[in-house]
This record gives C-alpha cells, structure tokens and sequence, in this order.
C-alpha cells in the first residue's frame, strides 16, 4: 500500500501515529515478557538502520494525459552498495525518488529494475560521494510457519519509521474467489500467478507497502504488499531471488509455454495433474500439440497436482523457472491416455509496454507486445495502441473519434509500427506550423478498418486581446434585497449596497462609504430587489461616457444624500490579462490586474506574476508552489511581468541548472522556493 499525498491524509497521520504508540505500549507492558520484549528489542535493532522511507513523483496516464503524482512507500537496504528492495507499485513508475534513511538523511535513488508479476522492484541509492550501506539480510522464508511472532517495520503514512507486532496467520494466503482471477493486477500481470502471500496481523497501513516482515531474529522473511483484512507479505525467498536478478540483468527472464491453467476438477476423471483451460494461438504448447482440456501430470521430470487454488503459484513458478529455449518433456491425459509432448519454452515478455502521452493528438497511447497482440485477438504487434482519449481533444474531436483501444496504424498514408514512429511523424506533420494541422489517420476497432482525420498540434495560449472598455464606477456592491429591505424597515426600498469602495478611487474621493444604500442614478430609481437583478447598476452606468459625472441617491443613516462621482475606465479583467505556460515545470501564470491588488490589498507599485495552476507532481508542484503565489523573482531576475517570467525561463532552460529559485509572495509572508529539475530524457519503449 503506497500512501499518495493529500490534504486528508495529514489528519490521519497524527491521528494513526498516537494509536501505533498505543498499541505497542499495551503489547509490552501487558502480554510480553521482558525476555520477549529484548528479543523484538533486539530484531528491531538489526533492522532499523537498514530502513528507507521512500518518496516517490510516479507518471500515471488517463484521459489522454501523463499524470503526475506523488506518494510515498516503504524499502530496505539489502546491499552495501545501496541497492533497495520495495514494491514495484510503490517505484516501479516512478519518475523522481527521494530517500530519507533511518538517520533522516534525504539521498536520491534510481530505479535499477522492476518486476510487476511479483510487485517487486529495486532501487539504488546515488550518495554525492561513494560510501557502504548498512544492510538488512535476509532468512529463510520456507521455514515460516503459522504462529510465528513477526514485525512489520517502514513508514507508515509517511511517518519516519514504525515498528509493529503480530503473528504470521497464514503462509499460503491468496486472493479471495470472490475478487476473481486477476484480483490484484499490475501492468496487466495478475501478481497472485505466481505469489502466495504470509497473511500475518501485524498492523500495516498505506505506505507500509515494500517495507519488509521480519522474524525474531532480525532478519527480512516477506515484503509487505498488501492488506484484505490482515496483512499480506511477499515471500522473502520470492524477493531474494527476484531482487539478485533485478541487481544482476535489470529484469526477470522467465519461460513461457502460452498455456492457461486451473485446479483439476473435483469431478473430473483425472486423479491427479493440473487442468489446461487454454492454450494462446501460436505459442510453444499450442505447436507442441497442447490441448484445452488436457490434464497435465508430469512436467519437467516431475509429477505435479494442483487441487486448490493455493497450490497454482507453485505450478507457475516451476514452468517461469525453467532454462528459457530449451525443449521441456510435459505428459498430459487426454481421453484417458497419456501422450508425451516435447515442448520448447520461449522469454515470457511484459504484457503492457511503457504508456506514453502525444500532446499534439491529445492521447495516451503504448506499444503493442505479442502477448497483448494475442489476448486482442490480433494477428501481429505492429500498430500503437490508445490507452487513453483527452476530452475535447484533437483525436477525440475527430469525426470519427478515436477511441481507448484503438490501434493505430497508418498516417497520412505512412505505416505506424510502434510509438517512436507516431512521434516522427507528428514531429514532422507540426513542425513549423502555429495551428494545428488536418491529418488523414488509419485505426483499428476490433476487425474494423476505420479512416478519419485528426487535427494535430498544440494550441499555444492565445492573447486574449482587449475587451471594450466602458464607464465604471469603482465600487464593489450587492442587491438589496426584499429580505433585507425589510429587516431594515421599508420594504419599498430598493437598490445596492456598497460592500467595497477601492481606495484611492474617484468614488473614495467623492465620499461614498462601505454600506451606503444607492437608490438612484441622475434621478432614475434603481429597481433592483431579488439576486438576480445584480447587472442593474452595472449596466446602467456602462452607458454613461468614460470621464462623465453622475449622481448618486444615496441613503446613509437614514438620510438621503445626493454625491457627484466620476465614472472611470473600467479596468482589465483576469480574463484579459496574457498568460504564460511553463511546459518544464509545469504551472500556469499571468498578469495581475486591479482587482488581484485590491483584493490582497498590494500596493499599486507591486509587480509579479500570479500562479493560476500547477500540474501535480510536476517540477513546480514538488518545489511546493501554489496557484495564488505571486511570482517575485527567479533567482537574481525580478518578474515584472508574463513577459519577464517567459524570458527568464527559457533562459533557465538553456542552462539546465541543478537547481532554481523562485522568491514568491504567499498571503503575508515572503517564501522563497527552490526547484530541483531533472533534465534527463526517457526513451520510448
């Protein structure tokens, strides 16, 4: 479980840390012995120093967009070099990781590999300077037996570190029938395939998830993952071997027979074996004569039986264990006889490659592997798949739309194989172009053929130009309604309140107060008493020329008055104001305008640029800058304006420092943030 920042976690944060302090406060001074309480004391000892409260910025993708989040998991060193083992749902998409250690040194780690069919992943930490790790070690987690005592040690809910007590429940525990096959699925992989869980009551929570299940004797016997009800830990014989090749290869090479299994059946006639349910088309069991139906009883030498569903992850693990490329003997019943079969396993690939975003045709779209080609029911990988449409974007504006699994497959008249393609392609198609440009594309719904085009290309932030400026009176006001007329004593009354007169106004000069009543301009009475009549006032004075004088009917203390007052320009409205986007860091400004001064009460003199959005774990979003912030000054320049903000960014652009940053005003205080970029390029998968 990996916890994600938000706001209603800090509740829980303080709330769960005093109920973790509880809880094992009433363990040791109630139901443990001094001996016992040495013994965790001890456990804990071994392990502490090797902890790694993981922060994470990960890319997720929908409706047409790579979405950026952070979240925070647990780890543990396993290396002296700095290799971290976690889940590969807490890092395995990560784009940023961050590090604090048990000393609350914060260092920077890089992801080395991942493995989704366990929901393991190692990170490696990256010191300033080379140094030796404390490390944890692991035990034998086939020895673990029901009722043994264990602790699940990280950070919870981003707290530093905690420690927790329970006893291992169950060693074979796997997902309940009624979340079906599939019922904990990464990257497409079904992680129950291949693990059986320890089911154990030590109390984990969000961002738990990779911290590791250790035994009284200190040492890692599972990864925690999970939690249905009790806690679920990965195997620790499972990590060690996963987390050695990760380090070794940067990935796991498993063997694939392209069969699909289930138990035997209870009734069947078969006593023994395991009941092949399927075979994939043109996979190495269906070539080798494998049938759906087929009971399977010897493989590899040995005579295997699966009766229960606990017992498949072994199955599994036996054939993605074999020598990939070798011929395997496999022995099936078929109709009552045995047949002999030689099979040749090929390298089991991932199912989901890398998503990816388009920006310029507002989608998200991955390659095609052969296995995803095949559960598709396609005959080849080539194409780009769509994993997610933008609303009200270019393809999904198209006519026809495109839609989420779709396969693209032609460009303007041009093959599309894979993803890098459709990226030089539309680098191409964009290229020098400042609107977006109609494109003939050619995809795939299912076994129909379809043409559309599609308007690629980026709208760049349009000047909003210049709305026509009318008389204004400058105040702020609201309806006087028939509920408050009455409460004041004259239902007859109608007209404005003056909630706000701008300081330093023609109105301010004319004499006009806070709660003054206006009944009437130049004479004519004002008629309005609902909400829905608050474009009176405006309006009316918006025929009236820029510099002419009217006169107001006001009622103040009960007395009538009549004040003589400007009408001015009326000012820019945010709307008109020119906006900058920053596609780098990821956050969205523009100018201030009159009413951004008056209502946070700057002086006229005051210049920036006001943040109206920030992208959630962009480079801004991390540096904690906020929609509201004023813009002051980045590094030695001040902002003036959109346009000094736009120059000095493509200026840090250039220069891709290690770090920047911003002096921006936040309410009534100054803060002074600092972003720390990464200006790396991924490659597309």
């Amino acid at each position: 479980m990996k916890t994600s920042h938000s706001r209603p976690f800090t509740y829980l944060k303080s709330g769960l840390a005093v109920v973790l302090v509880g809880c094992m406060s009433a363990v040791f001074a109630e139901d443990v012995s001094p001996t016992f309480q040495e013994t965790v004391e001890r456990a804990v000892g071994k392990v502490k120093p090797a902890l790694v409260r993981i922060e994470v910025v990960s890319a997720d993708y929908w409706d047409g967009r790579e979405v950026k989040h952070e979240a925070s998991g647990s780890g543990v060193i396993i290396t002296p070099e700095g290799h971290v083992v976690t889940n590969h749902h807490v890092a395995g998409d990560a784009t940023l990781l961050l590090c604090t250690l048990s000393t609350k040194e914060e260092i920077e780690a890089e992801l080395v590999g991942k493995d989704p069919l366990t929901d393991i992943a190692v990170i490696k930490l990256k010191p300033e300077k080379s140094r030796t790790f404390p490390v944890a070690e692991f035990g034998d987690s086939s020895k673990v037996r029901a009722g043994d005592h264990v602790l699940a040690m990280g950070s919870p809910l981003s707290l530093s570190q905690s420690v927790t007590l329970g006893i291992i429940s169950n060693t074979e525990l796997v997902m309940p029938k009624w979340m079906g096959r599939g019922g904990l699925t990464l990257d497409g992989e079904d992680v129950g395939a291949l693990v059986r869980w320890f089911g154990h009551d030590a109390q984990i929570y969000g961002g738990n998830s990779g911290g590791p299940l250790v035994n009284m004797a200190g040492q890692i016997i599972g990864i925690n993952e999970i939690k249905i009800g009790l806690g679920g830990a990965i195997p620790g014989n499972v990590v060690k071997d996963v987390a050695e090749m990760l380090i070794k290869e940067g990935k796991v090479r498993r063997s694939w027979l392209g069969i699909t299994i289930q138990p035997r059946l209870k009734h069947g006639n078969a006593g023994r074996g395991v009941l092949v349910s399927g075979t994939f088309k043109d996979s190495p069991a269906e070539k080798a004569g494998v049938k759906s139906g087929d009971v399977l009883v010897r493989f590899a030498g040995q005579d295997v039986d699966v009766r229960f569903p606990e017992e498949l992850p072994a199955f599994n693990r036996l054939v993605a264990g074999l020598p990939v490329g070798e011929p395997v003997e496999v022995v099936v019943l078929r109709g009552g006889e045995e047949i002999v079969l030689s099979v040749t396993t090929i390298e089991r690939e991932k199912i989901y490659p890398q998503q990816h975003e388009i920006k310029e045709w507002g989608i998200t779209v991955r390659n095609m592997s052969d296995l995803l080609a095949k559960t598709m029911k396609r005959d080849s990988a080539e194409g780009v798949l769509v994993t997610s449409i933008r609303p009200g974007g270019p393809a999904g504006d198209a006519k026809p739309a495109i839609f989420r699994q779709d396969v693209l497959v032609e460009v303007n008249g041009k093959p599309i194989e894979n993803v890098q393609e459709l990226r030089d392609v539309t680098a191409e198609i964009v290229q020098g172009q400042d609107d977006p440009v109609p494109t003939l594309v050619g995809f795939e719904r299912k076994t129909e053929r379809y043409l559309t085009v599609v308007k690629v290309g980026i709208k760049d932030i349009e000047d909003p130009g210049l709305e026509v400026k009318k008389a204004w009176l400058p105040v702020q006001t609201q309806v006087l309604t028939r509920d408050i007329a009455t409460e004041l004593g004259d239902r007859k009354l109608k007209g404005f309140v003056f909630t706000q007169v701008f300081e330093g106004s023609t109105a301010e000069t004319a004499g006009l107060e806070v709660g003054d009543f206006i009944l009437a301009v130049d004479g004519e009475p004002l008629e309005a008493s609902a909400p829905e009549d608050y474009e009176e006032l405006p309006a009316l004075i918006r025929q009236y020329k820029i510099g002419s004088v009217a006169d107001l009917t006001v009622l103040r203390d009960a007395e009538k008055r009549t004040i003589a007052v400007e009408l001015i320009r009326s000012p820019k409205l945010s709307r008109e104001m020119k906006k900058y986007r920053d596609d780098n860091f990821e956050f969205t400004v523009r100018d201030i305008t009159f009413f951004d001064k008056a209502e946070e009460r700057w002086k006229e003199e005051e210049k920036g640029v006001l943040v109206e959005q920030v992208e959630s774990g962009g480079w801004a979003a991390l540096g904690q800058l906020r929609p509201g912030d004023l813009i002051q000054q980045v590094d030695d320049t001040v902002i003036a304006d959109v346009e000094a903000l736009e120059t000095k960014m493509d200026a840090v652009v250039a220069a891709e420092p290690k770090a920047v940053v911003f002096k921006v005003g936040r309410g009534v205080y100054t803060v002074y943030l600092e972003f720390e970029p990464k200006w790396e390029t991924t490659e597309t998968q």
